[in-house]
């Protein structure tokens, strides 16, 4: 105990060179669990943002693709499937139910999925739960809009409230649907998952805003005023006819970009993928999620591993750094080692001190370490969720983290050894020395 204190009080002598070496730790510390922290959280939350579906279907393109954009609005879609297809599908006789899905739009750099009130009933995000609403209900109609708790928090919307989608996906958009605003119907329950940065609306809404567009493009001035003829001075107070001629247009969808299937049984999965990815109408092809997922983190494992050899490399940086501190120090302090001889320290005395110097500094480098990770990511977790779609969540240090933790402090006290050692050395010298 008495040395410990010692140990202290000769830190705090050199404190400046001491902090400076605790927040080179510190750092690389940080470095190395926020790796692991988003390594991990980032598949256990990709894993919980869908459950329950058995296949997404959409046209053919890259398995990771069809899954990013229809799941974790991750990258556009480059194609669609017709909306007939959508209906064969989901009339085959082994599919229980399907959701379709739509993109493209946005609003205020919050995507818009196209969808029909099924999305409510069926999708399942984290371990099998289902959407809640906190405030109002599914769209009913025309012009209704479900938003998710960020988009309500962040907007500060309330039900009732107007907002103008924005074509495209970007977060700031030329062209806009002012002209056929939609009402806030509902406010979801927050997720963890993208549902909760998600303006849904129906299909035929967002058909209606497309109404009379050709190639992407919005309709001339004339053409948008010939539309709306007839109706340009009446009122109706039924906020499905608030668009002049809205009641008129066919609203049926044409095309859609993804779609989630539920099945009778599971077992059945890779039977009513074989048939979609033969389905003759158009190309088709059907994933299951959780071997997508398997796919992409292949694809990232390459990476994964090079974060984290670069972090445990950092980590060493740091660690030396502490070596070359104390080794530069040992010269300076032969005399307080001489005194410490003279009241009757031996020289594992001064190997011990030496070494608890070390484990004090490796341990307050790693606990300012495990806090800077802390508020990084309670500070860029809103940064993530907006930017990726994927939520971090403040959770614990995992057994891992803790064995990794426990192994930079061991490294931290064997460094230490070479310094100890080398003052142990010099006190011996020092003590058997004949002086005049």
């Amino acid at each position: 105990m008495f040395l410990l204190h010692l140990a202290w009080r000769s830190l705090a002598n050199r404190r400046f060179s001491a902090l400076l070496t605790i927040f080179a730790i510190a750092l690389s510390v940080t470095l190395l669990l926020g790796v692991e922290k988003v390594r991990t959280e980032a598949r256990a939350s990709f894993a919980g943002t869908i459950a329950g579906t058995d296949l997404i279907v959409g046209p053919r393109t890259g398995s990771v693709q069809l899954l990013l954009y229809s799941v974790f609005r991750i990258g556009n879609p480059t194609s669609s499937m017709t909306w007939d297809s959508f209906q064969k599908v989901a009339d085959h006789p082994r599919v229980a139910w399907a959701i379709p899905i739509a993109l493209g739009d946005s609003h205020r750099g919050y995507p818009v999925l196209g969808t029909t009130t099924d999305y409510f009933d069926h999708y399942r995000h984290g371990r099998d739960r289902a959407l809640a609403f906190t405030q109002g209900q599914a769209f009913a109609g025309l012009y209704d809009a479900v938003i998710g708790a960020d988009v309500a928090r962040e907007q500060n919307y309330r039900l009732g409230d107007e907002l103008v989608l924005g074509h495209g996906t970007g977060s700031v958009s030329f062209i806009d649907h002012a002209d056929q605003p939609f009402q806030v119907s509902g406010i979801l329950a927050p997720t963890g998952t993208p549902v909760d940065r998600t303006v849904h609306i129906s299909l035929a809404g967002q058909e209606a805003i497309h109404a009379h567009w050709h190639h992407g493009m919005p309709p001339r001035p004339q053409a948008r005023g010939h539309a709306g003829h007839g109706h340009d001075h009446s009122h109706d107070h039924d906020h499905d006819h608030h668009q002049p001629g809205a009641e008129q247009q066919d609203v049926t969808p044409t095309t859609i970009n993804a779609a989630l299937l539920g099945l009778n049984s599971r077992v059945a999965s890779f039977a009513v993928q074989r048939d979609i990815d033969r389905f003759p109408d158009e190309p088709l092809m059907a994933i299951i999620p959780g071997v997508a997922l398997q796919e992409l983190w292949s694809l990232l494992g390459v990476a994964e591993q090079a974060l984290f050899i670069v972090s445990v490399f950092v980590v060493l940086t740091g660690l030396i750094g502490m070596l070359t501190a104390i080794l530069s120090s040992l010269n300076e302090r032969r005399r307080e080692m001489a005194i410490l001889r003279s009241v009757g320290a031996r020289p594992r005395h001064v190997f011990s001190l030496l070494l608890l110097e070390a484990a004090s500094l490796s341990g307050l480098g790693i606990l300012l370490g495990l806090a800077l990770m802390y508020g990084v990511l309670w500070l860029a977790q809103p940064l993530i969720v907006a930017r990726y779609g994927v939520f971090i969540p403040l959770t614990t240090p995992t057994t891992r983290d803790w064995s990794l933790l426990g192994l930079i402090l061991l490294a931290g006290v064997s460094m230490g050894c070479v310094p100890a050692w080398r003052a142990y050395r010099q006190s011996l010298v020092d003590g058997l020395s004949i002086r005049t």
